[in-house]
C-alpha cells in the first residue's frame, strides 16, 4: 500500500540527511498517516488519511 493520503494525496517528500561533516545521504519525510474507517459513498472503507485532514474534518469517519 502506498503511503498517500486518501483525502489530499499528500505523499512522502525526499531530501538529505546531513551529518556533522555535511555529508548528504538520501532520506524520506513520511506524512503522518492513520488507517481510518471512512464513509466512501455509502459504504465504509479502511483508507490512509493524514492527521491534518482528520483534524480539519475533511473526511467523515464511519462508526
Amino acid at each position: 500500500m502506498a503511503k498517500v493520503c486518501h483525502s489530499c494525496a499528500k505523499k512522502p517528500a525526499f531530501g538529505h540527511s546531513r551529518s556533522h561533516s555535511m555529508r548528504a545521504t538520501k532520506r524520506r519525510f513520511n506524512p503522518n498517516l492513520q488507517k481510518v474507517r471512512v464513509l466512501i459513498g455509502s459504504a465504509p472503507r479502511r483508507v490512509y488519511v493524514c492527521t491534518r485532514c482528520l483534524k480539519a474534518g475533511k473526511v467523515q469517519k464511519a462508526l
